[in-house]
């Protein structure tokens, strides 16, 4: 529960953000099932770091896992990103707030930063940007309200937003929900955010996967395979393995459309070079696009 109704005595300003206990980090077998098909494209992608202040973190429980996983997960993110020229970018809030700059958020979260030590305002130290990342001063819920973020994106010519941070159930989500009314796809990482309560952290993802975006494990992207491993990929080398011109029925067997077993071998081979450890007889059992991408999808997950 939120304490709306707690008061610091010295400044008589609400103090809404409790001690939060720890509980489990959702796994990837767990995520729910996302509405669309969108994959992450280190062409179109940036990788957002939300919030991941000193202050923010503060409150979780000192003794817990799920912090420092949610870290070790957004450190993984960020060595994909370095890897394949992904832009990083920050969104912090300030100390120094005036009234107008702090408005409503004043009602729900009472002065925020304003009463907290200075070295709360810094970026945890293990996520630190780096040059060429972009910190973007953050007024609002979501991280295009007042920010550069959406010219910035357009500049780079990328339409898909990586998510990862806190608050899961209320910044991240709420920042999924406008990328996804500026036509901008929006990823939740699933296991690199973090909320108050296991349910408000289920809530998040459930909610981006059936009305905004995408909930993607960090494995998906931080794992050994090639980052170019994306459904569009796999849909392209299978274009190119059968007859040009072809339309694929993604739940029709290749086999009637002139794939035959050397191509099957061949593609095994590649993704097995990459990364993926795919075998032969496991894409030859069902030869079907949509199997072959939910067979790379669990070894992906599980790597």
């Amino acid at each position: 529960m939120l304490a709306n109704s707690a008061f610091d005595n010295r400044s008589r300003y609400p103090v809404a953000i409790p001690t939060i206990s720890e509980y489990q980090m959702p796994q990837p077998e767990s995520f729910p099932k996302s509405k669309p098909t969108w994959q992450p494209d280190p062409r179109r992608a940036v990788l957002l770091f939300h919030d991941v202040q000193s202050y923010f973190l503060k409150f979780y429980a000192g003794d817990g896992t799920l912090i420092s996983q949610m870290v070790d997960n957004l450190v993984r993110l960020r060595q994909w990103a370095r890897a394949n020229d992904v832009p990083v970018v920050y969104t912090a809030q300030r100390r120094v707030q005036v009234p107008s700059d702090r408005g409503l958020l004043h009602d729900f979260w009472g002065r925020g930063l304003a009463n907290a030590d200075q070295a709360f305002e810094q970026v945890v130290e293990s996520l630190v940007p780096e040059n060429g990342d972009i910190v973007l001063t953050k007024y609002r819920y979501s991280a295009f309200q007042r920010t550069e973020l959406q010219d910035m994106m357009a500049t780079w010519g990328r339409d898909q937003l990586l998510i990862g941070g806190v608050y899961a159930h209320i910044g991240c989500m709420v920042t999924a929900v406008d990328a996804f009314m500026r036509d901008i796809q929006a990823f939740m990482v699933g296991d690199a955010v973090a909320a108050f309560s296991a349910a408000e952290h289920a809530m998040a993802l459930e909610y981006v996967a059936n009305y905004c975006g995408c909930v993607i494990p960090t494995s998906l992207l931080a794992s050994g395979a090639r980052s170019g491993t994306t459904r569009e990929w796999l849909h392209e080398r299978v274009l190119q393995l059968v007859e040009e011109g072809t339309e694929i029925d993604p739940d029709e067997s290749l086999i009637f459309y002139g794939l035959d077993s050397l191509q099957v071998m061949k593609l095994a081979g590649e993704l097995k070079e990459e990364g993926i450890a795919v075998s032969f007889d496991e894409l030859a059992r069902v030869p079907t696009l949509n199997a072959w991408w939910e067979l790379i999808e669990q070894r992906l997950r599980a790597a």
